[in-house]
C-alpha cells in the first residue's frame, strides 16, 4: 500500500519541530510495511526530494525563495492579508495539487490530507482521500463563514474524516456538517520512550507558544497568588511568541520576576528533560485542538491543571486524581495548583494516567489505527 501525506508542514531536517508528529506517524507506518510518500512545500527555495527514516519527502517549489515563507513558520493566516501573500498561497495550492496528481499517477493508492487548508483543498479531483484535522484548521470553521463554505465540500468528499480530539470532532460536525465517528478520533503519535517519570522538585511548568490564546498571563498571576499565600514555588515557561515581552513585564509587576524562568523555544527532548523534574503543569490555554504538552506532562507523571474552556485538552486532563479542571480565573487556578501540590499521591496518580496515554500515543499503536483507516477507505 502506498499512501501520500499531503501537508504544508513536515520536518525539514532531523529534530525540526514543524509537523514532527507526522514524521513520527510516517515512521510507524513504514514499520508496518506501508510505503509513505510526502508532498510538502519548499521553504525559502529549499525544494527537491529526500528520504528520512524510510519516508520519501517531495518538497515542491511554489514561489520565489523570498515568498516561500508561508509554511512552517505559522504565517499562513497572515498571508491572505497581502496581494503577494495571496499569490504565494495560490501557487502553493497549485504546486501541491500537481505533485499529488503525479504521485497518484505513479502508483499511489490513497491520499492522507493533513489540515483541510491547504492540504484538503489541494487534493486532486476524483482522488480517494482521508482528511485529518489537527486543530488550527477546524478552529477556522468556528469563526469564519467563508471558511465553512470552502471547507464543507472538502470534508464531504473525503472517504473518512478523522480528528485528534472530541472537541475538534464537534467543531467539524457543526461547521462542515460531517460526522466524525468515535473510531476516527485519534491524537497523533509521540515517541513515548523519550519521557521518563518525574520525581518532582522543579516547581511549576508551562509549555506553550506565548500567544494570547495560551493565556500564560493567567498562569503567572496564579503563581503570584501562590507566593502571596506562602507557597513560593518557582515557575518555568518553555516557549516563545509575540507575548513574551509583555509576560516578562507581568512577572516583574506581580513581584515574582526572580522566580520565573523564560526558556524561549525548546526542542522536544528538552521538554522531556524539563518534565522529569516538574511538580505540576499549568495548561491555561483556551480552545485547544488537543493539548500536546498536557499529554506529555501526563506521560511524565506530572499532574496538570487545565481550564474548562480548554477545548481538546479536556480529553487529556481528568477532573480529579492526576488533574484538575477549573474556571479560567486566577483564584481557581491557584487553588487547584495548591491542592495538587499538597497531594503526596499526585505523581503516582499521574503515572497511572500517563501509562494509559503512553500506550494510546505509541507510534506503532497509532500507525495500526491509521492503517485500518486506509484499508477501510480503499474498501479492503
Amino acid at each position: 500500500m502506498r499512501v501520500v501525506f499531503l501537508t504544508h508542514n513536515y520536518p525539514r531536517n532531523p529534530g525540526d519541530l514543524a509537523g514532527s508528529f507526522l514524521a513520527t506517524l510516517g515512521r510507524g507506518l513504514v514499520r508496518r510495511g506501508v510505503d509513505v510518500r510526502v508532498v510538502a512545500p519548499s521553504d525559502a527555495g529549499e525544494g527537491g526530494e529526500e528520504t528520512m527514516d524510510g519516508v520519501t519527502i517531495r518538497r515542491v517549489r511554489y514561489a520565489s525563495p523570498q515568498q516561500e515563507r508561508i509554511a512552517y513558520r505559522g504565517s499562513m493566516a497572515s498571508a491572505i492579508r497581502s496581494p503577494a501573500g495571496l499569490r504565494a498561497l495560490a501557487g502553493l495550492w497549485r504546486a501541491l495539487r500537481s505533485a499529488t496528481r503525479e504521485e497518484l499517477d505513479g502508483g499511489a493508492d490513497l491520499v492522507h490530507a493533513h489540515w483541510w487548508v491547504p492540504g484538503g483543498l489541494a487534493v486532486p479531483p476524483g482522488a480517494r482521500y482521508i482528511l485529518t484535522s489537527h486543530g488550527t484548521d477546524a478552529a477556522l470553521l468556528r469563526r469564519s463563514r467563508l471558511a465553512r463554505r470552502l471547507a464543507r465540500p472538502v470534508y464531504q468528499r473525503a472517504s473518512l474524516v478523522t480528528a485528534v480530539s472530541r472537541e475538534l470532532a464537534g467543531w467539524i460536525e457543526e461547521g462542515a456538517g460531517r460526522h466524525v465517528p468515535k473510531g476516527c478520533i485519534q491524537p497523533m503519535p509521540i515517541e513515548t520512550g523519550d519521557f521518563g517519570w518525574s520525581e518532582g522538585g522543579g516547581g511549576i511548568v508551562v509549555v506553550a507558544r506565548l500567544s494570547t490564546q495560551k493565556r500564560v498571563g493567567l498562569a503567572i498571576r496564579a503563581v503570584a497568588s501562590l507566593h502571596a499565600l506562602g507557597a513560593p514555588v518557582p515557575l518555568t515557561i518553555a516557549g516563545d511568541g509575540p507575548e513574551r515581552a509583555a509576560l516578562e513585564a507581568l512577572a516583574m509587576e506581580q513581584g515574582i520576576g526572580d522566580h520565573v524562568r523564560f526558556l524561549g523555544s525548546v526542542s522536544r527532548p528538552a521538554v522531556a528533560t524539563l518534565l522529569r523534574s516538574a511538580d505540576l503543569m499549568l495548561f491555561t490555554a483556551q480552545g485547544e485542538g488537543f493539548g500536546l504538552s498536557a499529554a506529555e506532562a501526563m506521560m511524565s507523571g506530572v499532574p496538570v491543571v487545565a481550564c474548562w474552556d480548554g477545548g481538546g485538552v479536556l480529553d487529556v486532563v481528568p477532573d480529579g486524581g492526576a488533574g484538575r479542571r477549573v474556571l479560567p480565573a486566577v483564584d481557581a487556578v491557584a487553588d487547584a495548583a495548591l491542592d495538587l501540590l499538597g497531594d503526596p499521591a499526585r505523581h503516582q496518580l499521574a503515572r497511572e494516567h500517563g501509562t494509559w496515554w503512553r500506550e494510546r500515543l505509541h507510534p506503532d499503536k497509532v500507525a495500526e489505527t491509521c492503517e485500518g483507516w486506509y484499508r477501510e477507505a480503499l474498501g479492503a
